[in-house]
């Protein structure tokens, strides 16, 4: 019996119609934003199936984003390690340098045919933020970013960004001032904004239908990335893994190899390790409760209040995680994960300097998994997403770590 037959039909049939992935999802409102998501949900089903929109979208990212992005072979990182390939999805060469702005166009087209006139959305990062705030100087709409101060200071290149793209930058100042706190004054500003204003969510999580919205738009990823890998190959790649902080580069990454006889890994941030606090691993620690609007697994205490999380990682810090993403743990399809901030470092570093590309931090977990699991296996390919370019990070890089001297990056050299 072939176990992958269980995800022939499977976008078809996740979500439901209530936004559940099994157990997880659904959609968790306060009364008056029960009418608001409502009407994004109706129209996202009018246009989703639209041949009109559907051209329209292929064109933006065809002549606006640079798509497809191409997939790449690391051939000197890989001979470190063995006769295991690497291959790398590379959406930091998506315009604005990451993976968001895939689901932004969508969401900026969708607030267009819904009249609305701003769009609204918190950052961590800071790479949503960019992506959002390219999406509405394109569609001429208006744009608020929601940013926690400790996340504002630690990717000061994105918020410079963000301005110089007409962005209203929102400092967020309660609590950890990060992306929770982050998410949490975005839809606070939502409510009493949304009659005119737009929601967009930065990641596979929040309410139905965004889990579903987001996957969808960003499932371009993973299109792409299988159709390159076959024509370059001839073969299905043995794995494939990307980051996992909300979920969705991995889910765009994802879903489309779900049929496929592939390994699939999430990589989460284990941070420093595994005490509270100290990591954002969700998936390694957490329980199912609820999270801005949603079910899921969460790093929660005893009352069910959301514990403290960190990353190295300004975009994977949350200490949730999509829906989908718990339906296909429980559901034994994709195998989870976690690297420290360390060993994320060291394939920064390393990644540098072997193939001349500098990846983002979150990436970074990426490729510190795909590192790791050419040492385990020795022959074989794994396919990573290479999810944004490490320009926003450069600074806070080089002032922990310089340029990579604490490593010992010589110890590959054979």
């Amino acid at each position: 019996m072939n176990k992958y037959r269980d995800f022939d039909n499977y976008l078809k049939e996740m979500p439901d119609e209530n936004g559940y992935f099994g157990e997880y999802g659904g959609a968790f409102l306060d009364p008056e934003l029960v009418p608001a998501f409502k009407e994004i949900t109706s129209s996202y089903q009018a246009i989703c199936h639209s041949a009109q929109f559907i051209n329209e979208l292929r064109r933006i990212r065809k002549e606006f984003q640079g798509r497809p992005t191409p997939v790449y072979h690391c051939e000197r990182l890989s001979a470190l390690f063995g006769n295991c390939q690497i291959y790398l999805k590379r959406e930091d060469l998506n315009h604005t340098g990451a993976h968001k702005l895939n689901h932004c166009m969508g969401e900026g087209l969708l607030a267009k045919y819904m009249g609305k006139k701003k769009v609204i959305a918190e950052t961590g990062a800071g790479q949503h933020g960019v992506a959002l705030a390219t999406a509405a100087a394109y569609f001429g709409l208006e744009c608020d970013i929601y940013m926690g101060e400790v996340d504002i200071a630690k990717q000061h290149p994105n918020v410079i960004r963000m301005k110089m793209l007409g962005a209203n930058v929102v400092p967020v100042t309660h609590g950890l001032k990060t992306l929770k706190e982050a998410v949490d004054a975005a839809f606070d500003a939502y409510k009493k904004e949304y009659h005119d204003a737009i929601y967009c969510i930065g990641s596979c999580l929040g309410p139905h239908p965004f889990p579903m919205m987001v996957r969808d738009f960003q499932s371009v990823i993973g299109i792409e990335a299988r159709e390159q890998f076959m024509e370059m190959t001839g073969n299905m790649p043995d794995a494939v893994c990307a980051c996992v902080g909300g979920g969705s580069n991995s889910l765009g990454m994802f879903t489309p190899f779900l049929a496929d006889p592939v390994d699939i890994y999430g990589v989460e941030p284990l941070g420093k390790g595994g005490n509270v606090g100290d990591h954002a691993a969700t998936m390694k620690f957490g329980t199912k409760g609820k999270l801005h609007g949603f079910e899921s697994y969460l790093l929660q205490d005893e009352n069910g209040e959301p514990l403290p999380v960190y990353s190295i990682a300004s975009g994977l810090d949350y200490p949730g995680v999509g829906p989908e993403h718990a339906y296909l743990k429980d559901a034994n399809r994709v195998h989870y994960d976690a690297v420290t901030d360390e060993e994320a470092m060291e394939a920064f570093f390393l990644l540098s300097r072997y193939e001349g590309i500098i990846p983002a931090i979150e990436s970074s977990h990426a490729v510190a998994y795909a590192i790791k699991y050419a040492k385990e296996k020795k022959s074989g390919s794994i396919l990573a997403c290479l999810s944004g370019r490490g320009d926003k990070d450069i600074d806070y890089v080089y002032e922990k770590y310089g340029c990579g001297e604490s490593f010992d990056l010589d110890k590959y050299k054979k």
